[in-house]
């Protein structure tokens, strides 16, 4: 089969509603995914007739379509937490209440309220929350005192936090202590964050916008499903995003296994040297500790320097080098000793070996 008629594991299980992209990897790299009933390897592509299972439960593909796909507008209410773990409680999932698997694209925090987006197209997920996608959320926040008259500017300019700078955004004064604010990206509690920055605390903090999506009448708690015009201009603004990490170059970037392994790693992890055989240390310990390293050619030792030096300045002085030469030849571990006449001795005891 040619790779044409082949899809990325994560993007078919993303694709058949099951879950985000991000969260098939993390399946993945669990061990939690079989194709066909073997444990899938790093960058598997999968084909119209292969089985692929979740925790022993088979995953099927999405139609092409994708007149399949549920996508849904919820008016998250204060006090919900949004995760698909229905062991938490209040959690979003079980809050909604609806009879297909859907999760939710990006969250709110569990003190705000407003709109979220909910779906079984895990295609979309990324594509949307990628800040250098540029997609646009739009907040109406109150804080807990007066705004300043450069309060705008300062939030719109970009504020530190969590060790970055936020990216310019749209800030408009709409009252005393209130104010809309349009992202395009996603910190960690980022509007929070930001205005404790400037010295104001958030009193409430509500979405009322995610692309071309808007809250509307919605009242918290309620949600309905996206009109077709509003999928159709939805998939429109997202037909040219990434939904992986982008490189300099602007093209998504590859996922990466391990890095490769330097030339000549995997000889020294299995102990092989050049021409030597696999699997059998060519070398021990005691081996490394007991002999000397041999030196690169081209070099000297620093041993050789030294008796060279020595025994230059011994011939400048008309002494014999004959003893030194004898003693610098000697094998390692052999020692001699020598009386006042300069007569050899052997030594008391054999040297052990």
């Amino acid at each position: 089969m040619s790779i044409e008629s082949s899809v990325r594991l994560n993007k078919y299980i993303s694709d058949s509603g099951y879950c985000s992209r991000r969260e098939a990897d993390k399946l993945i790299d669990s061990n939690r995914v079989k194709v066909n009933g073997r444990r899938p390897e790093l960058g598997t592509r999968v084909y119209a007739d292969d089985l692929v299972t979740v925790d022993g439960q088979e995953v099927l593909g999405s139609a092409p379509s994708k007149s399949d796909r549920v996508y849904i507008v919820y008016n998250k209410p204060i006090g919900i937490t949004c995760t698909t773990e229905r062991s938490v409680k209040g959690n979003i999932i079980d809050a909604i209440d609806h009879d297909q698997r859907i999760f939710p694209i990006g969250r709110l925090d569990k003190p705000s309220e407003g709109l979220i987006l909910l779906t079984s197209d895990g295609d979309i997920v990324n594509k949307i929350l990628r800040a250098e996608n540029n997609h646009e959320k739009e907040y109406v926040v109150t804080v807990n005192r007066s705004l300043g008259s450069d309060f705008a500017s300062k939030m719109s300019g970009g504020v530190p936090i969590l060790g970055t700078m936020t990216k310019p955004c749209r800030v408009s004064v709409i009252g005393r202590t209130s104010f809309k604010i349009t992202l395009t990206q996603g910190l960690n509690r980022q509007i929070r964050r930001m205005c404790e920055y400037l010295g104001y605390e958030v009193i409430q903090l509500s979405r009322v916008r995610i692309m071309n999506v808007a809250l509307g009448k919605l009242k918290p708690g309620q949600w309905r499903n996206l009109s077709p015009q509003e999928v159709d201009q939805l998939n429109t603004a997202i037909d040219h995003s990434h939904s992986e990490p982008v490189t300099r170059h602007g093209s998504p970037k590859k996922r990466r296994g391990q890095p490769p392994a330097k030339p000549g790693a995997a000889s020294k992890r299995h102990g092989v040297k050049a021409g030597g055989t696999p699997g059998k240390s060519t070398s021990s310990t005691k081996a490394r500790t007991d002999k000397p390293t041999s030196a690169k050619p081209g070099t000297k030792k620093v041993g050789a320097k030294k008796a060279s030096a020595k025994k230059l300045g011994k011939m400048a002085k008309g002494q014999s080098t004959r003893g030194d030469s004898r003693k610098s030849e000697r094998p390692a571990g052999k020692t001699t000793r020598t009386g006042r006449a300069g007569i050899k001795k052997s030594p008391s005891t054999r040297p052990s070996r």
